[in-house]
């Protein structure tokens, strides 16, 4: 994986593939870090409600748990 920030002098930016990478599907996402920051902030616990099911919340927490009191 290849990961770096830049800031761009123009609106186009041009990139080399590895030679590994090539014919491979690849993912090209770009973000400034101002944005990502601000949305990274405005979540809460409440964002998360109901994406896993009480069940697996459970075992979570217990392992949790488990984990907090073999320190």
């Amino acid at each position: 994986m290849i990961r770096t920030i830049i800031t761009p002098k123009t609106s186009n930016i041009k990139i080399a593939i590895p030679d590994e990478y090539v014919g491979k599907p690849l993912e090209i996402t770009y973000i400034s870090l101002e944005e990502l920051e601000k949305n990274a902030s405005k979540k809460t616990m409440g964002d998360f409600w109901g994406i896993i099911s009480d069940e697996t919340a459970k075992i979570m927490h217990d392992e949790v748990y488990q984990n907090r009191k073999e320190w």
